[in-house]
């Protein structure tokens, strides 16, 4: 049953309405994905045409393409549609409970403590420094990814203490978290400029978020990560409904408003730390994708399920360039920061002047 353009839907003694226009542009955005995943299959050093890749994928009949397809190009795809997946969704919901379009993963810092910890692992031990050592080598028993995780989970401790005052501001939540990130990268320079010269290339080439050579042992655990999230995110969308006409009105609707802010956060940093966990930091993804899916879907918050098909559109399209079009070696990172940062500019300059006006 439709009403306007909403769609009830009906599951046992639940139900839910379903915006019609977000559903479409969702659904497209499958069908961009399916496409997009499929052109990234096959194209590369040995490119072959699209149905090839699809036989190959589904049939196995050709078993040198096969053997491409799928065991050497499906796994590191796969890594960039759980990454970009995780990164959307994590956006979407930072930004809907901080109701700051600038509230992103990368932007509160929490991309950058794990950016911290996984460079303890790679240099702490040679960094020069005992304390640097000292911890750099209790993560290296934990291994990069874990470490990694932790470092993500540490930076969002950090910031949701120090930004804490009965209760969280969006704003001073934003600016807290600029200063935390600000605070992680100062630090994980100063960690690479004591390393030797091999580990400040290892651990440059993670921290510009690089997909190549990621395999199976790198998707799963964004696949678990976003399997749990996801369908736990959609148990707080009526609370984040809520939330987004005030904490007063949230309150007399009866949310039990830090409760929610602090699971909301939890899940983004979960999502957030699992996927820089995998690829390193791919700055401006949770950023920008979920200000596109609002604006396509015209809804009154980042919708969950457009950011994260958007968001693995996005990571795949970043992966497909960096094997086609930019040189040998170029890492992922580098083209999401490049569509990233005009739109963070421009948002920062669009901002000032309906502030200004």
């Amino acid at each position: 049953m439709s009403t306007g353009h909403l769609a009830t839907v009906r599951v046992g003694g639940a139900s839910w309405l379903l915006p019609l226009r977000a559903l479409a542009v969702t659904l497209a955005g499958v069908a961009l994905l399916v496409l997009l995943v499929t052109v990234d299959l096959a194209s590369g050093d040995y490119s072959i045409g699209l149905g090839a890749a699809l036989r190959a994928l589904v049939l196995g009949d050709d078993p040198a393409h096969a053997l491409l397809i799928r065991e050497f190009r499906l796994p590191q795809t796969t890594v960039a549609v759980l990454v970009g997946a995780a990164l959307g969704l994590s956006g979407a919901l930072t930004q809907t409970f901080a109701r700051n379009p600038l509230a992103s993963p990368d932007i509160l810092g929490v991309t950058r403590g794990a950016a911290l910890a996984a460079v303890l692992v790679i240099a702490g031990t040679t960094s020069g420094g005992y304390g640097a050592g000292l911890i750099g080598g209790g993560l290296q028993r934990l291994g990069l990814a874990p470490a990694a995780f932790a470092g993500g989970l540490a930076a969002a401790a950090l910031l949701w203490i120090l930004a804490w005052r009965r209760g969280l501001d969006p704003q001073r939540l934003v600016l807290i978290g600029i200063a935390v990130g600000a605070t992680c990268t100062a630090l994980t320079h100063w960690i690479l400029v004591r390393a030797s010269i091999d580990d400040v290339a290892s651990a440059q080439v993670w921290l510009l978020g690089n997909l190549n050579g990621r395999g199976w042992d790198h998707a799963v655990p964004v696949a678990v990560v976003l399997a749990a999230a996801f369908p736990f995110s959609l148990l707080l969308i009526r609370h984040l409904n809520a939330i987004q006409l005030g904490d007063d009105t949230a309150r007399g609707l009866g949310v039990a408003l830090q409760r929610t802010q602090a699971l909301t956060l939890l899940t983004a940093v979960l999502l957030a730390a699992a996927a820089v966990a995998a690829v390193g930091p791919l700055d401006f993804v949770a950023f920008v994708v979920p200000q596109i899916a609002l604006r396509l879907t015209g809804t009154s918050r980042p919708p969950l399920a457009a950011s994260m098909v958007f968001g693995a559109c996005l990571v795949v399209i970043a992966d497909l360039l960096c094997r086609t079009v930019l040189p040998t070696g170029v890492p992922a990172g580098v083209v999401t920061a490049c569509i990233g940062a005009p739109y963070l500019i421009w948002l920062l300059l669009r901002t000032n002047r309906r502030h200004s006006a």
